[in-house]
């Protein structure tokens, strides 16, 4: 099926496997050399950048120099008038290199996070299962019984953005941080994912596999970006499909069929190496609980018509894919500064959970559970939702510059369009060599 929906839209598939992890440097490395300084009493001009071997993030100390390897130069103040004085630069050179190993460790932040925010209330949690599905099915009614043109493009935004936050609330039951009860993440996970055709086990085993692997270059599970060979290799219509106009946005459901360009396997299939084993149970029973949804859909359009049906659910299911691929995306793309991917013994699960970002959603941020403060949950998912903002106020002070203040949205977040179709035009892929990358641009694109 997804050869087919590909095939129609003109894209050619890509190769089954990436290259394996480079770790040596290309032919003409950049090598950039920094002496760590630790101390609040060196004076910033100290800060020599020079030539030296691959760090080691365990035993800093402010004699010892570090190598890291990148396919970029560090970022270069283009004025050559900036004052000396300014705090984020020192004789006009950046001085936060955002793909350095960061002066702290996990430890440091979860120490920094209160004790209370780690508490799983399943109550409360159920509470907004309950508020959101009696918005669902409020706004369905509403929207039959107007049965009106004007009202029907309002009630597919609004019933759209519902079924997304269903995902967020199953999706905490795959992290586990619904509650501390299995079972109950079990039950909840498959009826709320299954209502919108998601394979709850399928699609958790898959995320638990990104959360692991993120900001790695081969090893992350979703949108991790093409190397250049790759990239190259794709013929000007499939770039131009993937790159100019927003056909990634409804990827999703193609993603569940086939994974990632360049991967693999289906989240339905039980023999699928997305899984070990020991999970073939479970994938077999959230493949029966999806099939059982699509038959409960092919049922309702026999009882009130096919037109019906898609005006209620099928347009609604389409801009709830929207926002996942969004929302997905722009977590991890999108910066004004370029967001660092690793490869080889460079990646840490610490180093890959910093390049995620934060994102300002306006009145959407309580209505999908503040999804958006996403760089504390990437790196501590089991933390609930309704802690997240203050658990990341508190990790603030630790994290430094590797926290990305997000941009403050108006009421809708219609700024992140912009975001998106620039982040579009100018991160096409990374160099097969290096392990610091950053997205690199197609000047002919």
């Amino acid at each position: 099926m997804a050869s087919w929906v590909l095939s129609q839209c003109g894209i050619k598939p890509l190769p089954k496997n990436y290259p394996k992890p480079i770790s040596r440097f290309s032919s003409n490395p950049i090598k950039i050399r920094f002496s760590p300084v630790f101390s609040s009493d060196l004076n910033p001009s100290s800060l020599l950048i020079s030539c030296c071997s691959k760090p080691n993030s365990k035993s800093f100390s402010k004699d010892k120099k570090w190598e890291v390897k990148v396919s970029a130069p560090l970022r270069v103040s283009s004025p050559p008038f900036e004052e000396e004085n300014d705090d984020n630069f020192i004789n006009g050179v950046d001085e936060f290199d955002p793909g350095a190993p960061p002066p702290f460790k996990l430890a440091d932040i979860k120490n920094a996070i209160p004790k209370h925010c780690w508490v799983k209330d399943p109550w409360k949690s159920m509470s907004y299962v309950v508020r959101d599905i009696v918005v669902v099915f409020g706004l369905a009614a509403a929207a039959s019984f107007f049965n009106n043109w004007l009202v029907w493009p309002l009630y597919w935004i609004a019933q759209g953005t519902m079924f997304w936050a269903l995902f967020v609330l199953g999706h905490d039951c795959g992290h586990g941080s619904f509650s501390n009860n299995h079972k109950l993440n079990s039950v909840v996970g498959h009826l709320l994912h299954s209502s919108i055709l998601v394979p709850y086990h399928g699609w958790r085993i898959s995320h638990r596999t990104h959360h692991q692997n993120h900001g790695h270059i081969e090893n992350d599970e979703s949108w991790h970006p093409l190397s250049e060979k790759i990239y190259n290799s794709l013929d000007t219509m499939t770039k131009k499909l993937r790159f100019t106009i927003p056909f990634p946005l409804l990827a999703y459901p193609i993603y569940l069929f086939a994974r990632s360009p360049g991967k693999s396997g289906s989240h339905f299939h039980p023999d699928s190496d997305l899984f070990t084993p020991n999970e073939k149970h479970d994938i077999v029973t959230s493949t029966a609980c999806w099939s059982a949804m699509v038959a409960l859909l092919v049922g309702l359009s026999f009882v009130m018509g096919p037109i019906q049906l898609l005006k209620l659910y099928g347009v609604p299911y389409a801009i709830f894919v929207m926002w996942l691929d969004l929302v997905t995306y722009l977590h991890h793309h999108g910066h004004d500064d370029k967001l660092p991917w690793y490869r080889g013994q460079e990646w840490s699960y610490l180093r890959g959970g910093l390049t995620t970002l934060d994102r300002d959603y306006g009145w959407i941020n309580n209505i999908h559970h503040d999804i958006g403060t996403h760089v504390i949950h990437h790196l501590f998912p089991q933390i609930p939702h309704y802690h997240l903002i203050e658990a990341t106020e508190a990790a603030k002070p630790v994290l430094g510059k590797y926290y990305r203040e997000p941009k403050k949205s108006g009421p809708l977040p219609l700024y992140l369009f912009g975001v998106l179709a620039n982040s579009f035009k100018k991160d096409h892929y990374v160099s097969d060599t290096g392990d610091v990358v950053y997205y690199q641009t197609d000047p002919n694109l």
